[in-house]
C-alpha cells in the first residue's frame, strides 16, 4: 500500500512567555478580544482563543519570561480578520489604548497593522485582499483613508509591483520603537 504523506491542517496555537501575566491577559482579552478558555494559576498559564468552540486555545500565555527586553525571541504572532473594517477598527482601538503601533501597511495579498504587546512582542492583525503579490511586499498605507480608497490604492500598488514584489524600507525605518 502507498504510504500516506502527512500534512498540517493549520497552525493551532502559539505559546508566549510573558513578564506580567495579569497585564498580558488584559491586553489579549480586552484589547484583542480573545476569550480566556482555561487557566492554571499554579503553573502561571492562561489559554485564550478567538473561536473557543473550535480551538481550545490559539494563544497560551506563560509567566516566567526572563529574557531582557532587547533579546529577540518571537518573530511575530499574526491574527487574521474577516473584514478590512476589523483591521481599521483595531487600529483605532490600539491608538485609543496607547498600544505601540509599528506600521500600517499592505503586503499586496493583505492589509495589516503591526503593533506590540506589553512585552514588546510583535503582533499583526490583517485582512486578506484576495490579490496575488510576490513577497516580500511591504508598502505603507494611511489608515485614515476609507476602505474603498485603501483598496483602490492597494490594487494600483499590486498592479505596479505585484510580479516582482517591493519593500519600502522607509516604512521600516520610520517605526520609532
Amino acid at each position: 500500500s502507498m504510504s500516506h504523506t502527512p500534512s498540517i491542517e493549520r497552525v493551532a496555537h502559539v505559546g508566549v512567555f510573558v513578564t506580567d501575566l495579569k497585564k498580558s491577559i488584559a491586553f489579549y482579552r480586552d484589547i484583542l478580544g480573545l476569550k480566556v478558555t482555561d487557566e492554571n494559576p499554579e503553573a502561571g498559564m492562561v489559554f485564550l482563543s478567538s473561536h473557543p468552540d473550535d480551538e481550545h486555545h490559539e494563544v497560551l500565555l506563560a509567566s516566567g519570561r526572563e529574557a531582557p527586553a532587547n533579546v529577540k525571541l518571537l518573530q511575530q504572532i499574526a491574527f487574521r480578520c474577516s473584514a478590512l473594517a476589523d483591521v481599521l477598527e483595531y487600529w483605532k482601538r490600539f491608538k485609543a489604548h496607547g498600544v505601540k503601533i509599528m506600521y500600517t501597511i499592505t503586503h499586496g495579498n493583505a492589509i495589516s497593522c503591526y503593533f506590540k504587546d506589553p512585552d514588546d512582542n510583535i503582533l499583526e492583525v490583517y485582512w486578506q485582499t484576495g490579490l496575488k503579490a510576490r513577497q516580500g511586499f511591504l508598502i505603507g498605507l494611511d489608515f485614515n483613508k476609507s476602505e474603498s480608497e485603501l483598496m483602490k490604492e492597494v490594487r494600483a500598488l499590486v498592479e505596479q509591483h505585484g510580479e516582482k514584489g517591493y519593500i519600502d524600507f522607509k516604512v521600516l525605518e520610520e517605526q520609532n520603537l
